[in-house]
């Protein structure tokens, strides 16, 4: 008979889309950042096509990777991911990430050690070693986005008001709760996912993580950026800051996704078509700087 095997302390689960190299350098360090702790890691493979399931397959047999039928996106590909997971901890990790050693294992005991925490964020730091702003995240308003997307903000990143986006009022050396911490690492037990849920598969790719925060403060589940762990992360594996027409239209209906689901019942009208105006109009600007350095790198 063969005995039952423990059950890990730790699920990771990776989406990945058209970027194997940087899937296989992930996947090379997540043992080392779980240094002993019982992992096990589940790749969703949204139909790449670039030979990620066969190398994979190859390089990293313990890793269970389930290929999708197409691009479902990155929610839906998590949350398949997530029903695979037996863990005790569940962590979404993107492709682009790296983690040393220690920085899983130190994350979890982190988390454990604050049980009234539902979801925890490490510090993310840029290869260069500069802080990845992303890690600690306001929920977004008409004037904190405002101020982000126009680059107010950057003029003063300390501002509780203007930097609100990025959280840059705290210190991104202190842990402190925040609104939000962002979808390239979020860790959470397995109590407070039972009570929020997956992740909201309207979302296609882009805000998920942002609405999923969200329901975690709905549900009495505060969320908790903890720098006493660094993961390296590369950014831009599954998109480019020049994004395609479907990342940047999905990028602008996630922002007003989110608008519609969380502030729309208690604004004026007159606001939300503001708001409405403002995110479409700024796709178009986007996606024409997007369309020009495309062409630009092209010649």
């Amino acid at each position: 008979m063969t005995e039952a095997q423990p059950r890990p302390e730790l699920s990771v689960v990776i989406v990945s889309y058209r970027c194997r190299e940087l899937l296989l350098e992930c996947l090379g360090t997540v043992r080392e950042g779980a240094d002993g702790m019982p992992v096990e890691v589940i790749v969703i493979d949204n139909a790449s096509e670039d030979g990620t399931v066969e190398a994979v397959g190859e390089a990293f047999p313990w890793v269970r990777l389930v290929a999708a039928p197409g691009n479902i996106g990155f929610a839906a590909a998590s949350n398949r991911g997530i029903e695979l997971a037996s863990g005790e901890h569940v962590l979404l990790l993107n492709p682009d990430t790296l983690t040393p050693r220690g920085s899983l294992r130190k994350a979890v005991e982190a988390l454990e050690e604050r049980p009234e925490v539902g979801m925890l964020g490490c510090k993310l730091v840029q290869p260069d070693g500069s802080l990845d702003h992303a890690a600690k995240r306001g929920f977004p308003t008409p004037s904190s986005a405002l101020a982000y997307f126009t680059g107010l903000s950057r003029i003063r990143p300390r501002s509780p008001r203007l930097a609100r986006y990025t959280a840059g009022h705290l210190s991104p050396d202190e842990p402190a709760l925040v609104d939000a911490v962002n979808g390239a690492f979020m860790l959470v037990r397995r109590e407070a996912l039972a009570a929020v849920g997956p992740l909201d598969e309207d979302f296609w790719l882009y805000m998920e993580d942002l609405d999923w925060c969200y329901r975690f403060w709905e549900a009495d589940w505060p969320v908790l950026y903890w720098p006493g762990a660094e993961v390296v992360h590369v950014k831009g594996g599954s998109a480019t800051k020049n994004r395609s027409w479907p990342a940047n239209r999905a990028f602008h209906r996630g922002m007003w996704l989110f608008y519609r689901k969380h502030y729309l019942p208690d604004r004026s009208p007159l606001v939300s078509a503001l708001v409405w105006l403002g995110v479409w109009g700024k796709l178009g600007v986007s996606a024409l700087r997007s369309l020009a350095a495309r062409g630009g790198a092209a010649r």
